[in-house]
């Protein structure tokens, strides 16, 4: 049997971890390990045309299944081009391990071509970032780099010179058994019994969940159940808290809806489970405040803290649940549940009125349609900006979807790479680029991606021809408009000069029927909706620095004009409520 080289350790090294794609560009100090990947049946390389798009989509890959991703770039600028993804990926603590190909051994430190120190510029973006700088490290430094990734839930790198990749491989070298899953993590009693008395002494107690709710979504509503709590939930929280959810209050943060706010402000105790909100302008600071999350270090950071728990929200109500003291009471649950049902009842309505004749098209009304022609269990990639809006006010969870998005990084031009990676993962689940024309124009190229493997991804491009978000941004700080309007082309047309489906949609008559036949086709499509680029409606009382960067200083609503069926789970909850 022929000595295995460095590279082929590793790509072995990455399959035994359950890596089954990587996604990069190649390039000449990568050559060793693509070889290794050509070779290797258990692996594919995913050839991207942006390395950026390879991060995002090694990202969306590991949220979607909560397992191991790779992605790699080569030498200099191509791993630099990566950073932007895996800054996302390790904010939205996806497991991740990237490998950042090197120039040779030899050269480094002596102003070589192409030469950086990826060991060092990825060291903010990573629990562990390292260079191999002889085979002897291998695999232990590979085996600690995936560890970290999955262990931690997060982005590691390896850094790799082209030369020692081909090098052989250190004989006998001892290959331990790889982490690839994270145990669930039991709160102290002392902590517990804390809590189990806050709750009991508290007439008024709120939920207000996150991401880290998960998997949890039973324990919360027995949970919410037997204390007569409201629930609120953060962005990121809602596709697993709010289907389903009789005591659903809705939304805090800028794109928040419902009566979320007040049920958190109103409140004796708040319960944040498996949030890092990162918004405090929201958050009380005259109530009691509990915090569960697995994290430790997120416990206290966003707001004063009363308890800090540091544990698995699951684990952690399994443990509450039989020992707290059943709440009678249902009048502050009750009362939240009516201001929430008014309060979306009370939604301006500029843009629900008569958007079947409306031109250019409401981008809520295409929203809303995508939401009632997409599958149960379809994949939504969102772009940042006002895609987030509508795919927060109008995308209807039931514990199938998923909704995945930069929501704590904040990049443009996520939208169309992580639908690569949802895509990859399962080729016949829908899967949904919710993409804006800023974003989308961003990293095009990889639209090329979806035609060179046929994915069937969907892009349902929002094009009203500008930065909508920022321009909002300016229109509240007094400042006009500038720079943010978009000179575009027919984007159908392009997507038909590039090989896949395209339509362009203008007239709300034809827009349920220009998806529908998209989501007929059984590879890429693009719909080209065109959009009002006026669709903003703003309070009447807002200040600049309610909207700067996305913080809320002095109120808890910036956007207004609609929330789908949202409105219809609201009255539905109110159905077993007395009049107040």
């Amino acid at each position: 049997m022929a000595k295995q080289n460095v590279a082929e350790q590793f790509v072995d090294i990455l399959t035994r971890a359950g890596v089954k794609r990587l996604y990069g560009v190649v390039g000449d100090s990568l050559n060793p390990i693509v070889d290794a990947v050509r070779r290797n049946s258990a692996i594919d390389w995913i050839h991207v045309r942006h390395e950026e798009t390879a991060a995002f989509a090694a990202g969306a890959e590991a949220q979607i299944t909560g397992k191991l991703a790779a992605c790699a770039g080569s030498c200099g600028p191509g791993n630099l081009h990566l950073i932007n993804g895996l800054y996302d990926a390790h904010r939205s603590m996806a497991p991740v391990l990237a490998l950042a190909s090197h120039i040779p051994s030899s050269e480094i430190g002596l102003g070589y071509f192409q030469e950086t120190h990826p060991d060092r510029l990825f060291a903010e973006c990573s629990h562990y970032s390292e260079l191999i700088s002889s085979p002897k490290q291998m695999p232990r430094l590979l085996q600690t780099a995936i560890q970290n990734a999955v262990g931690r839930s997060g982005v590691s790198v390896v850094s790799l010179p082209g030369d020692i990749a081909a090098e052989p491989a250190p004989e006998q070298a001892a290959e331990t058994a790889l982490v690839t899953s994270r145990p669930t993590v039991r709160p102290g009693d002392a902590e517990i019994d804390r809590l189990v008395e806050m709750i009991d002494e508290a007439d008024k107690v709120t939920l207000f969940c996150g991401s880290g709710t998960a998997g949890a979504h039973a324990e919360v509503m027995e949970f919410a159940g037997k204390i007569k709590s409201p629930v609120g939930h953060a962005l990121r929280g809602k596709e697993w808290i709010q289907y389903d959810n009789p005591f659903d209050v809705g939304m805090s943060g800028l794109l928040g809806y419902g009566a979320a706010y007040e049920a958190t402000h109103e409140c004796d105790l708040l319960i944040l489970l498996g949030t890092d909100f990162p918004y405090n302008a929201f958050l009380p600071d005259d109530v009691l405040i509990a915090q569960v999350d697995v994290r430790p270090e997120h416990l206290g950071r966003r707001s004063k803290l009363d308890l800090a728990v540091w544990g698995d929200v699951r684990e952690t109500l399994r443990c509450l649940i039989p020992r707290v003291r059943e709440k009678t009471n249902r009048r502050f649950l009750e009362r939240m549940l009516k201001k929430h049902a008014d309060a979306l009842e009370g939604v301006v309505k500029a843009y629900t009125r008569k958007v079947e004749k409306h031109t250019p098209i409401h981008p809520e009304y295409v929203a809303s349609v995508l939401d009632e022609v997409a599958s149960e269990d379809a994949v939504f990639t969102v772009d940042t900006g006002m895609c987030n809006v509508w795919a927060a006010r109008y995308i209807s969870p039931n514990g199938r979807r998923r909704v995945i998005g930069s929501f704590s990084h904040g990049s443009m031009a996520n939208a169309l790479p992580m639908a690569i990676g949802a895509q990859f993962t399962d080729r016949k689940r829908q899967v949904v680029s919710m993409s804006g024309d800023g974003g989308f124009s961003m990293l095009m190229g990889d639209f090329l991606t979806l035609v060179q493997y046929d994915l069937p991804v969907k892009v349902v491009l929002f094009n009203n021809s500008s930065l909508g978000m920022v321009e909002l941004e300016m229109l509240v700080a007094g400042l006009p408009s500038y720079g943010t309007t978009n000179k575009n082309p027919d984007f159908a047309a392009v997507a038909q000069a590039c090989g896949a489906y395209g339509v362009r949609v203008e007239k709300p008559k034809d827009l349920a029927g220009a998806l529908k036949d998209a989501f007929k086709h059984k590879g890429p499509a693009l719909v080209d909706v065109v959009t009002d680029p006026n669709a903003l409606s703003i309070p009447p009382k807002i200040k600049a620095e309610m909207v700067t960067g996305f913080a809320l200083s002095a109120s808890k609503m910036v956007l207004d004009g609609g929330v789908g069926r949202m409105v219809q789970m609201a009255r539905s909850n109110l159905r077993n409520v007395p009049r107040l």
